[in-house]
């Protein structure tokens, strides 16, 4: 008997899309938004004029959002999904996830450096301070967008197909509800992120994310979709073309 499985998600940038019982259109999600913002961040920084503070302290606000969906991610990964997955694999198997744990503890101080910088520029200070501090930012974000870039890339291509070998469907539902639950009861978070993924995607994977996710989703993104419009004008005012 052949066993069919979810048809998985591809978007740009993502390395693969491991074949599986457990349907990860949510984590692919949020990979490509997490892809996105950096390179907008990354983008943006040196063209903000350093004597512009209202533009920097939307910039600062913006990062307070990504970090914070970021850090929930990781953080239900590190409490749910690795634990779970450990107690199952082999020798091989238990490397690659440690090593996605470790990833985690390497990502986080550099986040840090990038929340300090954009603080640090969101209020008034000599105008060389700030043109230094602008050029510390800059190389921190490439630094860190090169990190996490490669953390994804290790996820997807390994520690995915550890998951989608060891987890049921039903194992996935248990999981996502005792460890990401808490941002569902969040709903400026919600909000927030509803828009935020669905940001600069093709309309035809906005419908199927509707179409999965069910009609509460569409509502929540309406509620927060102009609070989420206003500030990424704001932060990316001078984010190129």
């Amino acid at each position: 008997m052949t066993t069919t499985y979810p048809e998985q998600l591809m978007l740009p940038g993502q390395a693969a899309a491991p074949a599986g019982p457990v349907d990860m259109m949510m984590m692919y999600l949020m990979h490509h938004a997490f892809r996105r913002d950096l390179a907008r961040f990354a983008g943006a920084v040196p063209h903000t004029p350093v004597d512009d503070l209202g533009t920097w302290t939307a910039l600062a606000a913006r990062w307070d959002k990504f970090a914070e969906v970021l850090h929930e991610h990781h953080s239900g990964e590190d409490a749910g999904i690795w634990p779970f997955l450990l107690e199952r694999a082999d020798d091989d198997e238990r490397a690659t996830l440690l090593a996605m744990e470790a990833e985690h503890d390497t990502i986080d101080p550099q986040l840090a450096s990038c929340e300090q910088l954009l603080g640090e520029l969101s209020r008034s200070a000599d105008g060389q301070d700030r043109e230094r501090l602008k050029a510390r930012l800059a190389v921190r974000l490439a630094e860190t967008r090169e990190l996490l870039d490669h953390h994804l890339r290790h996820e997807e291509t390994e520690a995915l197909v550890i998951l989608q070998r060891h987890m049921t469907a039903e194992d996935w539902e248990r999981i996502e509800k005792e460890h990401f639950g808490d941002t569902k009861r969040n709903l400026p978070l919600l909000a927030f992120i509803c828009n935020w993924l669905a940001e600069d995607l093709a309309p035809a994977v906005v419908d199927e994310t509707y179409a999965k996710a069910g009609q509460a989703f569409r509502v929540v993104m309406w509620f927060g979709r102009r609070k989420f419009r206003r500030l990424e004008r704001a932060a990316f005012a001078y984010l190129p073309a």
